[in-house]
């Protein structure tokens, strides 16, 4: 059997381009253990920060050091202009977190490259990017969710008589405290919590220097759990997981600072609550036609048992010690048996 040429995609231009490269370095690793390197040879692909690629001892320079590139000036005609070694390669195994790697853009790249890859496709991923058209789907599927507003940069930053009467809106629909979120960025970034007047009209304008579309959210008092999803045509679902924090909620500081948050796996959770959880989960993942892999996270409020989807994640974070590996590794697949599945997953699409 011939080896099979893997592109390991990393990087981009997102505000988790370091994430990405943590994630990509594990995924190298699961590469080169057990029986992987007799299938897989892989070649890193590293996009820097102005959107030019990388490959060869550049970008393995890169994942040796876990520091990304300094950002120089590109001339605009050799960005986003694929290297030669692209055309080589068999499979494309991305990891690119947050905009353009996640959100349909970069799955639109490597469908017409007529090339497989892993993860979901251009539906998939842009709407499990953007937190709008992910509820509407949700909704239409039927799955429970905390009331919420969507609401435009458009309506936030408008003239003195609008914002004040979008912010009652908000108030007598979701009333205090609420969340405000960017509708198409990843890993908490832009999201804030508020509790009066002053805190969400601060907390809008923050979220509209990032994004156009913003969602707004209602509190809950809940436990934050997280199930893993792996497949196509019949997906399977993980054992549940649980999100543990010393922060008021779990933003981007709170998630990437060592100490903060710790992981429960499995979740000290009935077995009918893990069992509904699990398939959610699943109904999620077909809701969005997901493909290959997701992470799926909820709101149990222990008090009334009652279970919000809150999120899908397309692209999870996937370092060895990542919510979606350890979940996996929970449920009795280990890190390189993960990676061997995903690119059977692809090349089954």
């Amino acid at each position: 059997m011939s080896i099979l040429r893997v592109g390991l995609l990393f990087g981009g231009k997102s505000g988790e381009h370091e994430v990405s490269i943590n994630s990509a370095r594990a995924i190298l690793q699961g590469l080169s253990s057990g029986d992987n390197p007799s299938k897989y040879s892989v070649y890193p692909f590293y996009i820097d920060k102005s959107g030019f690629w990388h490959t060869g001892e550049t970008a393995q320079s890169v994942l040796d050091s876990a520091r990304p590139l300094p950002c120089d000036e590109i001339a605009k005609p050799n960005l986003w202009l694929f290297p030669p070694q692209a055309a080589e390669i068999d499979l494309w195994f991305p990891i690119l977190h947050g905009p353009n790697g996640e959100d349909g853009t970069l799955q639109g790249l490597l469908s017409l490259m007529t090339v497989p890859f892993v993860g979901s496709g251009v539906l998939g991923s842009s709407v499990g990017m953007d937190k709008i058209a992910m509820k509407a789907v949700f909704a239409s599927a039927g799955l429970p969710q905390v009331k919420y507003m969507a609401v435009t940069r458009s309506e936030i930053w408008s003239n003195p008589c609008v914002f004040p009467k979008l912010c009652d809106r908000i108030e007598e629909t979701l009333d205090y405290p609420c969340f405000v979120k960017p509708a198409n960025l990843g890993s908490s970034v832009g999201i804030s919590k508020a509790r009066n007047r002053n805190e969400l009209e601060a907390a809008l304008d923050g979220a509209a220097s990032y994004d156009r579309r913003i969602i707004v959210e209602a509190g809950v008092n809940a436990r934050e759990l997280e199930c893993a999803v792996l497949g196509n045509d019949n997906p399977q679902a993980s054992v549940v997981g649980e999100i543990t924090f010393d922060a008021d909620f779990y933003d981007y500081e709170t998630k990437y600072t060592d100490g903060r948050s710790q992981m429960v796996i499995p979740a000290q959770i009935p077995s009918h609550v893990q069992s509904r959880i699990q398939e959610m989960a699943i109904g999620a993942f077909k809701a969005i036609d997901g493909r290959g892999l997701s992470r799926v996270d909820f709101f149990y409020v222990e008090k009334t048992g009652e279970l919000f989807i809150n999120e899908i994640n397309t692209l999870p974070g996937f370092t060895k010690f990542s919510m979606y590996p350890q979940m996996w590794k929970s449920s009795g697949i280990d890190f390189p048996q993960l990676v061997d599945k995903l690119i059977g997953l692809a090349l089954e699409n």
